[in-house]
């Protein structure tokens, strides 16, 4: 099953969105200015003969005859959730599931099992993926709902063939509404808050007045167990699972010493989502709030693991490794 081809696949028109590119003008012309019944998708026959479990904690499971056909997309609630509700122009987080409704088959899923949800911005007039916008639109978080969205209004025309949708083919979509992100707060150019000492067992951290750490350790003595401490507390947005965020940070092989990768050196901060990282770098950061400074000490279970990290060998299979991290932002 294509998890991983699946949540390219919206996150790369999700990113579209997010960054304002243009699109095909005949596909925007046919994507936009559909029409609301109350502000909200209708529904319709093809959607009302979907059956879908409604057990939120699990991917869903999802039957239906194939195939089928909608002119405009038809949505469906199978679990009405009592959060707040989602508007046009919000940021939601969903688990998610998709499937060919010309073929019947699966495309694949993405936040369940233990996998982080993602982000998708809400805009009910983009000409990319339309119909998931007219899907969530309307939902109030802890809802699972169902939307059958034409081609036009999910892919174009031309489909996806590299994710298994075939020209023309309608897409189910089956989500589950987690949150609405808040907007963001502006990066932080650095950190100002009051620097607590790390706890004796952590290797010997020292900054320059641009806050850019040098790192000591003592390889004689490597830690195997997960850490991580906060030493700078930040009082900004908290880091959600899957968030982009915008970190300053610093890694350091806890077996040699040496430094393998720092964007402190590099002179600029980095941009990457929770979701796209290794498991301890992840879990050091998911939790924490904006305005943070925390070391995170990762044992290779949790990092690069089997195959080392960096492809010349800095980090071995056995290696422990260490980041100082600061938190800037979340996008």
């Amino acid at each position: 099953m294509g998890v991983s081809k699946v949540f390219l696949g919206l996150g790369a028109a999700a990113a579209l969105v997010l960054s304002g590119c243009a699109a095909d003008p005949e596909l925007e012309a046919l994507g936009a200015g559909e029409p609301l019944i109350d502000g909200c998708a209708p529904s319709g026959q093809a959607v009302e003969n979907i059956v879908v479990s409604n057990d939120t904690s699990e991917a869903p499971d999802v039957e239906y005859q194939a195939p089928l056909s909608v002119a405009t997309t038809e949505r469906l609630v199978v679990v009405e959730g009592d959060g707040e509700i989602v508007q046009d122009l919000d940021q939601v987080l969903i688990s998610y599931a998709l499937y060919n409704g010309g073929s019947g088959d699966m495309l694949g899923y993405i936040g369940y099992e233990g996998q982080d949800p993602v982000p998708f911005p809400v805009d009910i007039s983009s000409p990319m993926l339309g119909g998931v916008s007219y899907t969530l639109l309307c939902s109030t978080v802890g809802s699972r709902v169902v939307g059958v969205i034409p081609a036009h209004q999910a892919y174009g025309p031309e489909g996806a063939p590299q994710f298994g949708l075939e020209p023309g083919a309608p897409v189910i979509f089956v989500a589950d509404v987690q949150a609405i992100q808040p907007p963001p707060d502006p990066p932080l150019a650095r950190l100002t808050g009051a620097l607590k000492d790390a706890p004796e067992d952590y290797p010997e951290v020292t900054y320059d007045m641009s806050g850019k750490p040098t790192v000591t350790v003592d390889t004689d003595e490597v830690p195997r167990d997960f850490q991580m401490f906060r030493v700078i507390d930040g009082s900004g947005q908290e880091v959600y699972p899957g968030a982009t965020v915008i970190v300053h940070y610093h890694g350091v092989n806890l077996n040699t010493g040496e430094v393998f990768d720092s964007s402190w050196d590099r002179g600029e901060p980095a941009t990457f989502p929770t979701s796209g990282v290794i498991p301890g770098f992840r879990d050091g950061l998911v939790g924490q709030n904006v305005g943070s400074r925390v070391l995170i000490i990762i044992p290779p279970a949790l990092g690069y693991g089997p195959s080392g990290g960096t492809g010349d060998g800095r980090i071995g299979p056995d290696d422990s490794i260490f980041f100082v991290v600061d938190i800037l932002g979340v996008l």
